[in-house]
C-alpha cells in the first residue's frame, strides 16, 4: 500500500538479479560493478577448516545442498544418496550435506541410506561459514534454493543446479559458467509449490546429475592445467 513508483523493467524474463539492478538505476546508482560475494573473515574461515577436519585432507570437494522450501523442488533422499554414493565411489570425492538444522533429520536419513560416508553440516554453520565452504568446492550440487545463489556469489567453480517447477533463466544460478539440469518437459515452469506427480523433478536421473558433475571436474582439472604460471 505504500508503493507508489514502477520500475519498467526491459524483459520480464529477464534475470532476477538484473531486474533487481534495473531498480538500483532508477534510484540513480551507476557504479554497479559488484562481484556479489559475501564478506567472510579468519574466523569463518577457521570454523571451517575446523569442520572439515572431520573429513581428513582430500582437495576435491564437493557440496550438496539436497533441500528446498517447496514440496515440488525436491529431488528425493533416496536419489541424492545414490549420488554421493557413486560421486564417492567413482570419483573419489568428499561429499559435503548444507542445510539448516531443520534440514538435518532429512539429510541423516540420505547419509543412513548411503553405502558410503558422507559429512552433514546441516545446522552447524552460519550463512557466512556456508560461504566460505562454497568457496573451497569443486562443484555445488543443489536445488533451487538460496544455497545455490551463495554459492554462485561465492564464485564457486561450478554449480549444478536441478530444475523443475521454476525458471532457471529467471532465478537459476547466475552467470554462464554454471550447469542446469532439467527433465524438459511441458509442464515446466510451472511455478507450483506442489504437484501430484512431480514428473520434471523424478525425471532428473541420478546418472543425469553424475555425468554432468563428472563432466565438470574434468573441465575444472583442465582449466587449472592452462592457467598460465
Amino acid at each position: 500500500m505504500f508503493i507508489n513508483e514502477r520500475v519498467a523493467i526491459p524483459d520480464p524474463d529477464i534475470h532476477a538479479l538484473e531486474r533487481y539492478l534495473c531498480i538500483a538505476k532508477y534510484l540513480g546508482a551507476t557504479n554497479l560493478v559488484w562481484s556479489g560475494q559475501i564478506p567472510i573473515h579468519d574466523t569463518h574461515k577457521t570454523r571451517v577448516d575446523l569442520l572439515l577436519g572431520e573429513i581428513g585432507d582430500n582437495s576435491t570437494l564437493i557440496a550438496v545442498a539436497p533441500m528446498a522450501k517447496w514440496e515440488s523442488k525436491l529431488w528425493g533422499l533416496g536419489r541424492f544418496a545414490s549420488l554421493a554414493d557413486v560421486i564417492k565411489e567413482e570419483l573419489g570425492a568428499e561429499v559435503i550435506f548444507t542445510g539448516t538444522e531443520s534440514d538435518k533429520a532429512a539429510i541423516d536419513k540420505i547419509l543412513s541410506a548411503m553405502r558410503t560416508r558422507a559429512l552433514n553440516l546441516a545446522g552447524r554453520t552460519s550463512l557466512k561459514e556456508l560461504a566460505c565452504l562454497y568457496q573451497k568446492c569443486a562443484v555445488v550440487i543443489s536445488t533451487d534454493t538460496g544455497p545455490m545463489h551463495v554459492a554462485t556469489a561465492m564464485g564457486s567453480p561450478v554449480v549444478v543446479a536441478l530444475f523443475g517447477p521454476t525458471s532457471p533463466s529467471r532465478t537459476g544460478p547466475y552467470g554462464v559458467k554454471h550447469r542446469v539440469i532439467r527433465a524438459g518437459l511441458e509442464c515446466s515452469p510451472c511455478l507450483r509449490k506442489r504437484c501430484d506427480h512431480m514428473s520434471c523433478m523424478k525425471k532428473i536421473t541420478v546418472d543425469m546429475v553424475f555425468s554432468t558433475v563428472k563432466e565438470v571436474l574434468k573441465d575444472v582439472a583442465i582449466g587449472r592445467e592452462t592457467v598460465p604460471v
